[in-house]
């Protein structure tokens, strides 16, 4: 499946969560997640750091913003969907490090941009403030400019194999760019206010949150050696992973403190989103993400080494409950 099928893709989910049997313990999923966390977060840590603009000849104010909101901390979960994907297809993640940054670094980029007034308007990110309040509206657009160049940068400079570094390109720029998460963005703006349907949903983050995780896994994928089938699972494991995570977003946001969040809640009922607590109920929204997660490590079983991409999809859900 291609990137361009995402949405035939979404459309043929569940519209409404079916019973299911959770086998997950969630207290497990947490505990296997922070032993991944304690795997990958050095290696992640220090490639942020080699890959970062070390030498980059540009504004010094420019470049502390960048780095003030690159390492403010977070999961790292995209960069650890990389290497977990890389290793999954029987790659060395070592091999990954750089692709594991770029995504990092859109993804910051992203949120930037999203905090600014003209967008969320949001004063918190990550527990301190946003870019755009610790320097200004217009460092801030800028700073996340320039992460957005730089991760191509990154990989198209480091990356192994001319195919596979332009494969890697072409899927980060599909899964950031207008078909991904800026559509995405884009969509979810117009639906502010608006009466919209579970697929509606479905359309809006399977691009805003879903398409770049489902990059991620599989731009891992293609740097660790995947054949064609195994992209294809990774591809869809992606899809309903990049899914679930939205639904067990949209959760949080009515569940969570700004202290468990790292950023301000209730911004999706103030704003007047449909969010899927809101289309489902609670309950049934933490079901529809535990069933997505369920199909999706069905997917990957026999792949390589599937475990860790496993446990990051089953710590989604855990972090519900």
């Amino acid at each position: 499946m291609t990137f361009r099928d995402a949405a035939s893709f979404h459309s043929r989910v569940p519209s409404f969560p079916k019973r299911i049997s959770m086998h997950t313990n969630h207290s497990e999923a947490e505990q296997q997640f922070d032993l991944l966390v304690g795997r990958f977060s050095k290696p992640i840590d220090q490639a942020l750091k080699r890959f970062a603009w070390p030498k980059a000849d540009a504004p010094a104010r420019l470049l502390e913003a960048m780095s003030y909101s690159l390492f403010a901390g977070g999961k790292r979960l995209r960069p650890m969907l990389v290497l977990a994907a890389s290793e999954a297809v029987g790659g060395k993640a070592a091999h990954a490090l750089s692709v594991a940054a770029a995504f990092e670094m859109i993804h910051t980029y992203s949120l930037i941009h999203d905090d600014l007034p003209a967008m969320d308007n949001d004063d918190l990110r990550r527990g301190r403030p946003t870019c755009h309040k610790a320097f200004d509206e217009a460092t801030a657009i800028l700073a996340g400019d320039g992460m957005l160049t730089y991760a191509m940068e990154v990989i198209l400079s480091n990356v192994r194999g001319a195919n596979v570094a332009t494969r890697v390109g072409l899927e980060l720029a599909r899964g950031a760019g207008i078909e991904g998460m800026v559509g995405g963005q884009q969509a979810d703006l117009e639906g502010e206010g608006q009466a919209q349907s579970l697929e509606k949903l479905v359309y809006i983050h399977g691009r805003k949150t879903g398409a770049l995780i489902t990059a991620a896994i599989v731009s891992g994928g293609l740097v660790g050696g995947a054949s064609t089938g195994e992209i294809r699972k990774l591809r869809q494991f992606g899809c309903e992973i990049g899914l679930a995570f939205q639904v067990v977003d949209d959760i949080l946001d009515v569940t969570s403190t700004a202290e468990q969040l790292g950023k301000s809640p209730g911004k999706d009922q103030a704003a007047n989103k449909l969010t899927y607590p809101a289309l489902m109920g609670l309950e049934k929204a933490k079901t529809y993400a535990q069933e997505l997660v369920n199909t999706a490590c069905k997917r990957i079983k026999d792949l390589a080494r599937p475990e860790a991409l496993t446990t990051i999809a089953q710590y989604f859900v855990a972090r519900t409950h």
